[in-house]
């Protein structure tokens, strides 16, 4: 098993506290700029270390793919008030270069049929660390 998890998750912890900063940076220049923030409220966690070691059973995903098979290790919520604001979030972060999405799952134009409404992305988004630059997919 991984031996450190803390030493493994603190590269996600890294990316989760910077991203909730820019983002919330993002909000403060909306309202500085006396405009509309699409952004409402963000939030954001690493996955607690039982819920991935559940989900590496759950999912058979290997201890040495674990960082390039589980996409959700760790996790922001971006809360908008409106649906349009969704869209224009989305596209905020496709302009950035500090983010690359890799996947991107439109539940708002395609309802599941729960009725559950969100807009999933995927990124990929290097962190620097004192060993370099690491690059974290959540």
């Amino acid at each position: 098993m991984v031996e450190d998890w803390k030493h493994f998750l603190l590269p996600y912890q890294q990316a989760v506290d910077e991203l909730k900063v820019k983002l919330r940076g993002m909000r403060k220049q909306f309202q500085d700029q006396s405009q509309h923030s699409p952004i409402e409220f963000v939030t954001g966690r690493v996955k607690p270390v039982e819920s991935i070691q559940e989900k590496m059973v759950r999912r058979h995903v290997q201890e040495d793919r674990l960082a390039q098979d589980m996409q959700d290790i760790a996790g922001l919520r971006i809360m908008c008030q409106f649906v349009d604001d969704i869209y224009q979030v989305v596209d905020i972060l496709r302009s950035r270069s500090d983010i690359n999405i890799i996947e991107e799952r439109d539940y708002i134009s395609n309802v599941k049929p729960s009725g559950y409404r969100s807009y999933h992305i995927v990124i990929e988004y290097p962190v620097q660390l004192v060993t370099g630059e690491q690059k974290n997919s959540s």
